[in-house]
C-alpha cells in the first residue's frame, strides 16, 4: 500500500533540483536544535537527498513558538507569523498535488472552513508541490468535493517550511520522490493566538486525518483556555468537563455550581 502512494506522488512531484538547505532559523527562545542521525549503511545513498536534509532542525515541542517563515502560497506572499494575526491557526501538510488521499482531506477541510471561521481559526495547507502545480490541482478538489477551497496553500517544493516543522519521516523509503527529496507527511499543528504550538499530529503518508477531530481538539483548547478547566476522553461541546486537581471542590462549587465527585481526584460539572 506505501509503494502505491509512493508512486502516485512520485508522478506529482515537481521537476526542482535538489537543493542545499541552510541551519533553519527560528524566533523561539524555547527552541534548540537536533542534528540528524547518520544514515543507516542498509539505505541506499541516492535515496537518503544528504544534500537536500538540513544539517539542524528546531525542537518544536508544545508550548514552543510556531516557527516563522516566508513563502509563497496560493493567495500570495506570506510572513507567517504576520498572516497569523494574532488568530488561532491550523497549518496541515499534504505529501504531493494529484494523489488520492490529499484530495480527500483538501476537500473535506473546505466544507469545514466555515466551522473553523466560527470558531476564529485560519487554515493554511502546505504541499511538496509548485504554485502553478496547486493551482491546477485545486480545480481537482473542488470538483471532487463539490466545494470552493478558499484557504491557501504553500508551495514548499524544496521542502523548507516541511524541514523546518518537521514533517517528514525518518527514513521511509517508500516517501521519496525522483529527485530523491523526502515527501512530506501528514502533520498537524493547532497554533493559538500567542503563536505557541498547542497540540500536533502526525499521520503516514497513506492514512487521511479525521477532519472533525482536528475540530473537536480546537474546541478542548479554547474551552480549557476560557474556563480553566480540563476535557475528557471523547469530550464534546456541551458535554461535562473536568474539574482540574489544582481547583478543590469547594472552590469549584463556588465556581461551576454543581460538581459531581467520582473519585476524589475526578470531578465534573458543566459550563
Amino acid at each position: 500500500m506505501a509503494a502505491l502512494f509512493a508512486r502516485s506522488a512520485a508522478r506529482a512531484a515537481t521537476q526542482a533540483p535538489r537543493l542545499a538547505f541552510p541551519k533553519a532559523t527560528i524566533t523561539s527562545p524555547l527552541s534548540t536544535s537536533r542534528s540528524w542521525a547518520k544514515p543507516s549503511p542498509l539505505v541506499p545513498r541516492r535515496h537518503l537527498a544528504s544534500s537536500s536534509i538540513p544539517s539542524e532542525q528546531p525542537r518544536l515541542r508544545l508550548g514552543s513558538e510556531a516557527p516563522n517563515f516566508q513563502a509563497k502560497t496560493t493567495h500570495g506572499d506570506i510572513d507567517f507569523h504576520s498572516w497569523l494575526g494574532g488568530s488561532w491557526a491550523i497549518l496541515f501538510s499534504h505529501p504531493a498535488d494529484f494523489t488520492p488521499v490529499c484530495t480527500t482531506e483538501l476537500g473535506a477541510f473546505a466544507r469545514l472552513a466555515p466551522d473553523f471561521a466560527r470558531r476564529g481559526v485560519k487554515m493554511i495547507g502546505l504541499s511538496a508541490n509548485d504554485l502553478s502545480s496547486h493551482k491546477r490541482w485545486i480545480e481537482d478538489i473542488e470538483e471532487v468535493s463539490s466545494t470552493a477551497l478558499e484557504f491557501p496553500i504553500i508551495a514548499d517544493a524544496d521542502r523548507k517550511v516541511a524541514y523546518l516543522y518537521d514533517m517528514v519521516d525518518a527514513q521511509d523509503l517508500s516517501n521519496i520522490d525522483e529527485k530523491g527529496i523526502a515527501f512530506t507527511i501528514r502533520s498537524v499543528f493547532v497554533i493559538d493566538p500567542d503563536r505557541k504550538i498547542r497540540l500536533t499530529m502526525m499521520y503516514p503518508a497513506s492514512t487521511g486525518r479525521n477532519t472533525a477531530e482536528v475540530l473537536r481538539v480546537i474546541d478542548s483548547l479554547q474551552t480549557v483556555d476560557s474556563k480553566s478547566v480540563a476535557t475528557p476522553v471523547d469530550w464534546h461541546l456541551e458535554d461535562d468537563v473536568i474539574v482540574p486537581p489544582s481547583v478543590s471542590t469547594e472552590d469549584a462549587k463556588k465556581k461551576f455550581g454543581d460538581v459531581r465527585e467520582v473519585k476524589p481526584y475526578l470531578r465534573y460539572t458543566r459550563i
